[in-house]
């Protein structure tokens, strides 16, 4: 695997500006734009918007980076409101200003060589799938993709998908698109017809677990965005442990915002992240 994981600088800290916004199925769309942050971004890493009247900062995936438009380089997030902090960022208006820290965290790596790839993605969370789809395609990587989701508003740019892949199957656990199912039930049969090499995902934790299981069931490498709490996004507050084994096979826990999100599907303690539901 090639070293993506090496920046050419560090995060920078910086007052950005909702630049667009839009409602797309069950989620909001914001583009921002945040001096030098375009610049320093790779597939798989985040960022932390500070929110009005809350201490802890809220992490999002990017989804999307531009070089240039009209603003300058911008960079889009999703954001699924779950508590009073996500309703008041999908609620901001354009021109609103916000501070904004990134990019954060350990990106997804690379092949050096051309191989077959497989990246499954539910919900919001699969937002970093699609510049790494982009990025492994200019490496000459066949990609094949999987967006999932309980149901068609919780689908994330499935015809987005199409444009920058080879193949890509959309799974809904209600039938109402695509193919009626969850990815834990039909993972296997996934992995199997892609023939990949690299498997990797972006969702919530029964996934990636049931991901990494088939992965490793089919001689496959496997790599996982994993989302646990990042109270500060930087490390400082280790609030965001993530318990993996270490490749010395002892048990550790490491932050998640610094030593992951992005960390090997074979070395996360699932069990300890109760990914049996």
């Amino acid at each position: 695997m090639a070293d993506e994981r090496r920046r050419v600088a560090g995060p920078v800290h910086v007052e950005g500006e909702v630049v667009a916004t839009k409602r797309v199925g069950g989620y909001r769309h914001l583009t921002l734009t945040a001096p030098g942050l375009p610049e320093r971004f790779r597939a798989g890493t985040f960022v932390a918007v500070s929110v009005a009247g809350h201490i802890a900062r809220r992490p999002l995936w990017i989804h999307r980076v531009r070089a240039s438009s009209a603003f300058g380089p911008t960079l889009d997030v999703v954001v699924q409101v779950r508590g009073s902090g996500t309703a008041w960022l999908a609620a901001q208006p354009v021109g609103t200003r916000v501070a904004v820290t990134g990019p954060l965290g350990r990106p997804f790596a690379l092949p050096k060589d051309p191989v077959a790839c497989l990246l499954v993605g539910e919900g919001y969370a699969a937002a970093p799938l699609f510049p790494l789809a982009e990025r492994l395609r200019e490496r000459g990587c066949g990609v094949s993709l999987v967006v999932s989701a309980p149901d068609e508003a919780g689908l994330l740019s499935a015809l987005e998908a199409r444009r920058s892949v080879r193949s890509v199957t959309v799974l809904t656990a209600d039938g109402s698109v695509g193919q009626r199912g969850r990815v834990p039930d039909v993972v296997d049969d996934l992995v199997a017809r892609s023939d990949a090499d690299i498997v990797y995902a972006a969702g919530p934790t029964a996934v990636l677990a049931s991901v990494a299981a088939a992965a490793e069931r089919a001689g496959s490498w496997s790599q996982v965005a994993v989302e646990v709490p990042t109270p500060c996004g930087t490390g400082l507050c280790h609030g965001c442990a993530l318990p993996v084994v270490g490749e010395d096979g002892v048990d550790r826990v490491v932050r998640g915002c610094t030593e992951g999100p992005v960390v090997r599907g074979d070395r996360v303690r699932w069990d300890a992240l109760g990914a049996g539901s």
